[in-house]
């Protein structure tokens, strides 16, 4: 199929999330079937071939290039039938694994490269890690195909298992290294990267494929002239999907620059232009989002307006915040703070905080049913997947849940975690809380529960939290009074409710897109594979 034709094909299913690596996939998996170029009758058999390779090993075992070979059968079939002209070999009947050759070097000629005083011979480098070579490693100078011993070896941005390389090469002894005998290199790289190493990889920490496993690999071997012309086409075919790589890029690139531009300007809000510049932002958001990440910015910079008092008008008629002066902190920014607003603390606006209980729960239904972290990680209270304690009459009186209460997480193996919230529901009134978790009952004379919780999830509050835990190890924790300290700026009550009713509307519509986006990304993920297939495979059958 020529390149323009499947371009316009696969235009259709080019922004699915993985279309790109789907595709390489897919022409490698056509390929090695020999569906992706047409056999030809005047090909050498490849049973023809296997016998020169068997002649040109023991021609080279005579000149003292190779040692010696050792037949070894092959393990395994290959999962679709072979075209005309194929045969099935092992990976030792077509190439020689070969042994490192050269010796590490000695521990003061290992010194003089590490201090750049020794040759700089900064041939590329092939091993488990993404070191340069020199060290301890052994030089080759051929064409070589290298295949790794662990389960994802060398450093390749497609996870590739084998490579293809020509001329001087460090490598280490985490690569097998064999030569192709009368093959093509490219062709063995291709197969190899296909071939499915289900159940030939050991050990129980790190997988390894043992050098066994690898030479009784088996091969579908075809002519060595159709080989080359699977290769052409491969390289072809590949280069089309480089094209429609860097095309994709750009125009990620762009959008990300658009939406980040919309976002900047929302973010450092100019008074005079805000109004345009948000409605241009919700406007655009649609045909500027591709990704769920841009969501979340979009999100993120609808909290950190709300609580800016940017997203929706002050009143005066609403009159000032209230808040306790005595919990209260300096007003140092009272300049930059809306009319009528204040800057607190979440002790200031809460009539009591406290820990959960630290008594096991479990699923017997036996009990109070003790809501835990996975009950509120969400952002919302969920009621799907209770577990229930033995708590004794008073303890449930004091954990005792009631509607409007604010849950805290305050400690997790997760950053993100740590400080999550959500209001408690009707339908959770009555039950207690883990001891993972801190309830904050709100004077509601102050404070919205729901203005609350979004105050605690923009950006400023979310420094407070994540600053001072960043580096810890493990379990990373905020404990109660720290909590109490988080500083946030609170509007009049009424203003409250009107953000509060603004963000609602605001994260609902991000919802929508979220969901649109998924559903976008299923759609084109599952027509995929059938356009690819439609595309490509029937006009190669038919030339076939």
């Amino acid at each position: 199929m020529k390149a323009a034709a499947l371009l316009a094909h696969y235009a259709r299913v080019a922004e699915a999330p993985d279309a790109i690596a789907r595709l390489r996939q897919f022409v490698l998996d056509l390929a090695v079937r020999g569906k992706l170029v047409s056999q030809e009758a005047g090909d050498e058999p490849a049973s023809l071939l296997l016998k020169r390779i068997v002649q040109e090993k023991g021609r080279l075992t005579k000149a003292g290039n190779i040692k010696p070979q050792v037949s070894v059968p092959v393990a395994g079939g290959v999962p679709f039938d072979l075209p005309a002209g194929w045969v099935k070999a092992s990976l030792n009947d077509v190439a020689v694994c070969l042994d490192y050759r050269r010796k590490p070097i000695n521990s003061a000629e290992r010194e003089k490269r590490i201090e750049g005083k020794g040759p700089t011979q900064l041939f590329p480098y092939y091993g488990a890690t993404q070191q340069q070579g020199w060290i301890d490693d052994y030089l080759f100078d051929e064409d070589l195909v290298l295949l790794g011993e662990d389960g994802v070896p060398f450093f390749d941005l497609l996870r590739a298992k084998a490579y293809w390389v020509s001329g001087k090469t460090w490598v280490n002894n985490h690569a097998h290294v064999f030569k192709a005998v009368l093959t093509s290199c490219a062709f063995l790289v291709h197969y190899l990267n296909v071939f499915d190493y289900s159940g030939r990889v050991v050990g129980a920490t790190r997988s390894k494929l043992n050098q066994a496993r690898a030479l009784d690999i088996p091969v579908a071997l075809p002519p060595l002239a159709e080989q080359h012309r699977i290769v052409a086409k491969v390289d072809e075919l590949m280069a089309l999907c480089d094209r429609l790589e860097a095309a994709r890029t750009a125009r990620e690139a762009t959008r990300d620059r658009l939406a980040a531009a919309s976002l900047a300007r929302l973010n450092t809000p100019d008074p005079e232009t805000f109004p345009a510049d948000a409605r241009f932002a919700l406007d655009a958001l649609p045909a500027l989002t591709t990704r769920p990440d841009q969501i979340k910015q979009f999100r993120q910079t609808i909290l950190n307006l709300a609580v800016g008092g940017k997203l929706v008008p002050q009143d005066r008629r609403d009159g000032r915040a209230r808040t306790d002066t005595r919990r209260d902190i300096a007003q140092d920014d009272v300049t930059n703070l809306p009319y009528g607003w204040h800057r607190t603390t979440l002790g200031a606006v809460a009539k009591e905080m406290r820990y959960g209980t630290s008594v096991k729960c479990d699923v017997s239904q036996l009990g109070v049913a003790v809501l835990r972290i996975p009950n509120v990680s969400s952002g919302v209270v969920q009621i799907s997947d209770l577990k229930y304690g033995p708590l004794s009459e008073s303890e449930a009186r004091d954990l005792s849940l009631a509607s409007g209460d604010l849950l805290l997480i305050r400690s997790n193996g997760s950053l993100d975690i740590v400080g999550r919230s959500a209001v408690v529901p009707d339908e959770a009134v009555g039950m207690a809380f883990a001891g993972y978790l801190i309830r904050v009952r709100l004077d509601t004379q102050m404070a919205v529960s729901e203005y609350v919780r979004r105050a605690l999830s923009s950006s400023e509050v979310r420094d407070q939290i994540e600053g001072p835990i960043r580096s810890a190890v493990g379990l990373k924790n905020i404990n109660l009074t720290e909590f109490s300290r988080l500083a946030f700026r609170l509007p009049p009550l009424a203003e409250q409710h009107r953000i509060v009713a603004k963000v609602n509307a605001l994260m609902t519509l991000c919802d929508r897109l979220e969901a649109s986006l998924t559903a976008a990304a299923a759609a084109r993920t599952s027509l995929l594979e059938a356009t690819l297939r439609d595309a490509i495979a029937p006009a190669l059958d038919a030339a076939a």
